[in-house]
């Protein structure tokens, strides 16, 4: 049987189809419990990367990982957005970096069973792309966690800036690479 072929490099081309409106916001604007969680993926040389597009899951607050339907939601007859209903937690986004490298991602606080958001990265230059987590806490106890020596555990977990507000920058390669998450195929 033939082995896959390689995969291609991705894009740049995110402005086009793969984001969209409120993407950047799993949980209902206003909610009272709504945190923002922003950061800048960066390259091996530290440069900001302006095109990447990031992905997210969660869980609900109450732990379950359902979420409600509305991030990706078409009008099968026309096409068009549909959207979120602007009440329910979706638990996934989806967002470009801008012109400086900068996202941001407005969402509710993940349960104490699961305290980290799922992160998806595509940018260019990656033949596949890249999954890793963000804690907005550091547990007690995690087994991803606990089986890091404490300068890599860091680069998981999020600085509390303060008023709800976390940064998490992704660095793609060098001294201060995040560390990403191998799945067997």
């Amino acid at each position: 049987m033939p082995r896959p072929t390689p995969s291609q490099t991705v894009g740049p081309f995110y402005g086009y189809a793969l984001p969209f409106t409120d993407g950047a916001r799993p949980a209902p604007p206003g909610h009272p419990d709504a945190v923002t969680l922003h950061g800048v993926v960066r390259d091996g040389a530290g440069q900001p990367i302006p095109d990447a597009l990031l992905e997210f899951w969660q869980a609900a607050p109450d732990g379950s990982l359902d979420g409600h339907p509305g991030s990706l939601r078409r009008d099968p007859v026309t096409g068009g957005f549909l959207g979120r209903d602007g009440v329910r937690f979706t638990g996934f986004a989806r967002v470009p970096t801008d012109a400086d490298g900068h996202w941001r991602v407005h969402t509710l606080r993940p349960p104490a069973s699961t305290p980290y958001l799922s992160v998806c990265v595509f940018a260019r230059g990656l033949m596949h792309h890249l999954y890793t987590r963000a804690y907005l806490v550091e547990p007690a106890a995690d087994a991803l966690l606990d089986a890091l020596p404490a300068r890599r555990r860091a680069t998981l977990v999020a600085r509390d800036e303060g008023a709800g507000v976390h940064r998490f920058d992704i660095h793609l390669q060098g001294e201060k690479e995040t560390v990403f998450l191998d799945f067997a195929r």
